[in-house]
């Protein structure tokens, strides 16, 4: 990691800025693909899948057969890990659902609003080097609670053409049961056009590398709708000397590993601090099987010397990172402080892995600096509200005036005309 004193302004700019190297080449590309997938449907689907995996997949749909084979693959201690997940998900999600009342906004006007479930979603599951059946249960669980009638699944296969057992033991915990062989851009493109066997969603869901948020951009500047721009993986953690610089070396690990494009930060005002971090960092490293694609990551990743926790919090809202460990003496005097951040773990004892898995909070969140502005996956993300009103002879008389004023000041006098003739009615 690259260690630099905040206080340079010009560092302090260059760390605030994630890579996008090469994002006009990868637009362009996807771009083809998408249109590539749009003309040719499925035949086109295998095509890419047989050219960038070097698998030939004759049904992309999974069947039942497949999700049989599947479930005793997957061990009873992950099994109970996934269930035991499952229930504190789902408990935190559905303590988002909430009714609204009605509201008479003034004599005779009554006015509210309804949350309707999104009848189509599509939820991209990431395979690739790491099977993300985490994902599909933080995707999979709130759709279900918000009440989607139709719920689809595209993942990539292994190198044997087969969808990882437990994502297919996951999504068949979850009840669902429309799962496809397919990953990339071009599942992106299927979710949101539409092909012979893969239905188009209204809604698409899930994190991916450059390909697939790029193609998830592309796609809702059209008709299809996103949860909200999710690339590479990033942490920042803010931390002094009464943090663990073992624990804290873990948690930059733990998402470093993500892919070679993630990027962590460690936001301190102690340098003995960042030293001894950094060489728990190198004695852990050794240890993980993902060993090379951490420090591909931890080469474009940042400790950050602050003078004291006004700059800290001040960068770290800045940066709006996805994942924000907060590990300080008085913490909570402190957490009024964060505006802009995905996902918040506080204290020496909190990693940012809980909320990876099974803490119950969703790990679909915004990345590259999109906090700033996005919220994470909740049940809200699953539905869209529609707002009613009923407005009797008598609102229309306490309202009509004001709507005729404001309309022909507006110069729109068909809107006008509009409340006259039901007042001349009424009258």
């Amino acid at each position: 990691m690259n260690k630099i004193n905040y206080s340079e302004i010009k560092a302090g700019k260059i760390i605030l800025k994630r890579d996008s190297a090469n994002d006009n080449e990868i637009t362009n590309r996807v771009k083809e693909i998408i249109s590539n997938v749009i003309k040719g449907g499925d035949e086109t689907l295998r095509k890419y899948t047989l050219s960038y995996d070097g698998i030939e997949i004759k049904d992309l749909k999974v069947s039942e057969d497949e999700i049989n084979e599947a479930l005793p693959q997957v061990s009873r201690q992950l099994k109970d890990a996934i269930k035991i997940a499952a229930g504190n998900i789902s408990k935190f999600h559905k303590n988002q659902i909430r009714s609204e009342e009605k509201v008479e906004t003034m004599d005779g006007v009554v006015c509210w609003r309804k949350s309707v479930p999104i009848n189509i979603v599509g939820l991209y599951i990431p395979g690739g080097t790491a099977p993300l059946f985490s994902t599909l249960l933080m995707l999979g669980i709130p759709a279900k609670l918000a009440g989607c009638k139709k719920i689809i699944i595209c993942t990539p296969p292994g190198a044997d053409g087969k969808i990882h057992p437990a994502i297919l033991y996951t999504a068949n915990f979850l009840g669902l049961k429309e799962i496809y062989k397919v990953g990339g851009a071009q599942a992106v493109a299927a979710m949101a056009y539409g092909t012979e066997t893969i239905p188009k969603a209204y809604k698409i869901f899930g994190p991916g590398n450059r390909y697939v948020t790029i193609a998830k951009q592309l796609v809702s500047l059209e008709n299809t709708a996103i949860d909200m721009p999710a690339g590479p993986s990033e942490l920042a953690i803010i931390a002094d000397n009464s943090a663990n610089p073992e624990f804290v070396a873990s948690d930059l690990l733990s998402q470093a590993e993500h892919g070679v494009d993630s990027q962590v930060l460690l936001i301190c005002n102690d340098e003995s601090f960042i030293d001894n971090v950094n060489k728990c960092i190198d004695c852990q490293l050794e240890q993980l099987p993902r060993k090379e694609i951490a420090i591909k990551s931890l080469e474009r990743s940042y400790f950050v010397f602050v003078k004291d926790m006004t700059e800290a919090f001040d960068l770290s809202n800045e940066y709006a990172p996805e994942h924000l460990i907060v590990s300080i003496k008085d913490v909570y005097n402190y957490l009024d402080r964060i505006e802009n951040a995905g996902s918040v773990f506080i204290g020496n004892y909190s990693p940012e892995s809980a909320g990876d898995y099974a803490s119950g909070t969703n790990h679909t969140l915004p990345t590259n600096g999109n906090a700033k502005a996005y919220s994470g996956v909740s049940i809200d993300s699953f539905v869209k509200n529609i707002t009613f009103q009923d407005i009797s002879a008598s609102g229309i008389k306490n309202i009509g005036n004001t709507i005729e004023i404001m309309a022909e000041n507006e110069e729109l006098f068909a809107h006008k005309n509009a409340v006259t003739l039901r007042l001349k009615e009424i009258n």
